[in-house]
């Protein structure tokens, strides 16, 4: 399976009144690993950020004033997400700027009628109901490093909710892949159909760079992992 964790920045809240995105971060996962391919680009959005907006990502008129323009890298981008699951954090909001970019292009077409999205505010919601499960609670609930994020920045958040989502379904594993090669899953267009995803055993370089993420953790909590425990 092909995941694309994506995230934006926009210009303020509100479509309705002209806002538009300013940066695109996307971060590829195929089978549960990253897999270093990402979709980087900085926009010039004709247009000054709302103060709330610059408080959150730092991204001024005149440092996007040389940047392309969403027509430039429309084709790249949509390339790059074509086939995959969409994971993004809160999708309306997301989808909403990306649906209004191309509908100013004239383009036919929403992302979600193309692509599988799954919202993993919704996904966090079910399985913490009740806490708060904004990316940053995210990240220190599940021991995720953000200590870099000073400023919201999209790939920095895509490459954060990529390393949230894999932690939030890590123990789902078996089951989910048990549902998936026997039942129907919903595709973008709505249509039912039967996935089966194959299994294969981690490389020496994943349980390698496992080992490590396991020994950092470790070291920060002063404390033997439950996963190790659970492996002797």
């Amino acid at each position: 399976m092909r995941q694309v964790a994506l995230d934006t920045e926009t210009t303020g809240m509100d479509i309705a009144a002209g806002n538009r995105i300013l940066e695109i971060g996307c971060i590829e996962i195929v089978q549960r690993v990253v897999t270093g391919r990402r979709f980087h680009v900085y926009l010039n959005p004709d247009r000054d950020s709302e103060p709330g907006a610059l408080q959150v990502h730092g991204l001024t008129r005149e440092f996007l004033a040389d940047k392309p323009q969403f027509a430039d890298i429309v084709d790249e981008l949509l390339a790059f997400i074509d086939g995959a699951e969409l994971l993004i954090h809160n999708a309306p909001f997301d989808l909403g700027f990306l649906n209004n970019e191309l509908k100013l292009l004239s383009r036919t077409g929403r992302i979600e009628e193309q692509q599988a999205v799954l919202d993993t505010l919704t996904l966090a919601r079910q399985l913490h109901p009740g806490q708060r499960n904004s990316l940053d609670a995210l990240c220190k609930r599940y021991q995720v490093d953000n200590s870099g994020r000073s400023y919201h920045g999209a790939l920095l958040d895509a490459r954060l909710l990529a390393d949230v989502y894999l932690a939030m379904t890590a123990g789902q594993g078996s089951l989910s892949l048990d549902m998936v090669s026997h039942g129907p899953v919903l595709t973008a267009s709505g249509s039912r159909t039967v996935v089966q995803i194959p299994r294969r055993r981690a490389t020496a370089v994943e349980i390698s760079a496992h080992e490590e993420r396991i020994a950092e953790l470790e070291k920060k909590s002063g404390n033997s992992s439950l996963w190790r425990n659970w492996s002797l």
